[in-house]
């Protein structure tokens, strides 16, 4: 039996532990006020390619949960 063709490398799992330590210094420099979105923009600027969905998986594995407004109804008379 031949072996199995690799058509991709594996990702040094180092790579995730300084991108999730990024991640993590953009949420606190932004007062927990930063979502995905905006640490996506911020991460760009620095070089990193990362997807929505893997920035949220690590927020969740960090506990990371970013505050919201809630949007001020005035009742007018």
């Amino acid at each position: 039996m031949s072996r199995a063709l690799i058509y991709y490398e594996r990702k040094n799992k180092r790579e995730d532990k300084i991108l999730e330590e990024e991640i993590v210094r953009i949420f606190k420099e932004s007062r927990n006020n930063y979502g995905s979105r905006k640490i996506k923009v911020e991460l760009s600027k620095i070089g990193y390619q990362v997807s929505l969905r893997k920035i949220r998986v690590i927020m969740k594995l960090r506990g990371l949960v970013s505050n919201y407004t809630v949007k001020q109804f005035k009742v007018l008379k």
